[in-house]
């Protein structure tokens, strides 16, 4: 049954703050969202673009702590560190190696399958009749390798994929070249998994969507939140820099910023800025069929419009570090390998913060230090992917209503102070 229409503040405009609110104004709520900067100012603007629903696997695998020590050392490798940043992040850090095992990526897969799997599906549903739906392509999802040895190195992963129901067809040879002609020699097989799609504008999509949803009467403010109003055991009100705006529900969705305000109101997750990068080649003389995943240097390329983006590695230093040099470098140099001789006619650099959990699994849920603040944070690689679906589920809890899958491996209980 659902419940009476409340007054919900939901706190960040990115993805999942924005699918958020859409999905509560469709369900006859009250809707304030609240962002420091506006809709799509941070991972949302920048990431890959892909809507990977078969990205189920962590980036902790087994074999990954052999692994880290050289690929921290070598300048060519995708996982950098800001030395002075690790004493900082060791805690966080010790956390997220110890699930580098088989049993504990398996239960991520599973738990994840059901939040990302069929997210084209949820990006349509999201976006019917917002104006937004034109940035949304549907498409295959390539994983690019420089031969079947390469392949089959990364058996575990493809294995994880297989167990959650995802398939694949191998290009190789003369099918591979005749599927995407782009490519040079250095990539010589293809995993390619149909039913995936592309944002082919991530930022002006979120902004499409969230404009919507204030054409629809959700009130936009741009204020800084500082931490939330209690009653009697409940949240009544958020509190910005310059007002105190009164709610009976609340959502916490600022991603890598979530931490400090999740602290102050009971649970102390484990979250760490995961330092992604991308590289925007601007008329390039070349482009993909398909956003790609090349294997070898863990970076995802993806046609947008009137670009090609490149994105990924892995930088751990912190909220507040100037970006580094070197990622961006490591970009184009990958895909000068990729597809040589591609020209371009500039190059947009940009660099933001994934929001990283340990345990590689977002917060998802009612936070048990405050009744009446539900959290969405914490998806790592995968918030457009699984944006839409969270705030579905945000939206169906604040409702009354039984979400259809099994939220317990990302309920809020587990960080409990």
């Amino acid at each position: 049954m659902m419940k009476a229409a409340k007054k919900v503040a939901v706190v960040g405009a990115g993805i999942v703050g924005v699918s958020t609110a859409i999905w509560l104004q469709r369900s006859g709520h009250e809707v304030i969202l609240i962002d420091r900067n506006g809709p799509a100012s941070g991972a949302s603007h920048g990431n890959g673009g892909v809507l990977a629903s078969c990205s189920v696997v962590p980036v902790a695998v087994p074999g990954l702590i052999a692994k880290a020590p050289s690929m921290l050392l070598s300048p060519n490798q995708p996982l950098f560190l800001k030395w002075r940043y690790l004493p900082r992040l060791a805690p966080w850090l010790k956390r997220f190696i110890m699930t580098a095992n088989a049993a504990d990526a398996r239960k991520r897969a599973a738990a994840m399958t059901p939040l990302i799997g069929d997210s084209l599906l949820d990006h349509q549903s999201l976006a019917r009749g917002t104006g937004a739906e034109r940035w949304i392509v549907p498409s295959d999802y390539l994983f690019l390798y420089k031969d079947r040895n390469h392949y089959e190195r990364d058996s575990f992963s493809w294995y994880l994929r297989k167990e959650n129901g995802f398939e694949w067809d191998i290009l190789e040879g003369r099918a591979w070249r005749e599927y995407d002609p782009a490519f040079g020699s250095e990539i010589g097989l293809a995993a390619r998994l149909g039913g995936h799609g592309r944002i082919s504008d991530p930022g002006q999509y979120v902004k499409d969507l969230a404009s919507h949803a204030q054409s629809g009467g959700v009130e936009l403010i741009k204020a800084n939140v500082g931490g939330f109003v209690r009653e009697n055991g409940r949240v009544s009100g958020v509190r910005t820099d310059s007002e105190t705006i009164e709610c009976e529900v609340a959502v916490l969705a600022t991603g890598a910023w979530s931490g400090p305000l999740a602290r102050d109101i009971g649970i102390k997750p484990p979250l760490e800025s995961e330092r992604g990068y991308h590289l925007e080649l601007w008329e390039p003389s070349v482009m993909p069929q398909s956003p790609v995943m090349v294997a070898s240097g863990k970076y995802v390329a993806t046609p947008m419009e009137g670009r090609l983006r490149l994105a990924g590695m892995v930088e751990f230093g912190g909220l507040d570090a100037p970006p580094s040099r070197a990622p961006f470098k490591l970009l184009e140099q990958g895909i000068r390998a990729a597809i040589p001789g591609i020209k371009w006619e500039k190059a947009v650099e940009w660099m933001g913060h994934r929001p990283s959990m340990a345990d590689s699994l977002p917060v998802i849920g009612e936070i048990p230090g405050l009744k009446g603040v539900y959290a969405g944070f914490g998806h790592d690689h995968v918030g457009l992917t699984g944006g839409p679906k969270t705030g579905r589920l945000i939206s169906q809890m604040i409702s009354g209503k039984k979400p259809n899958i099994d939220l317990a491996p990302f309920s809020p209980t587990r960080f409990a102070i």
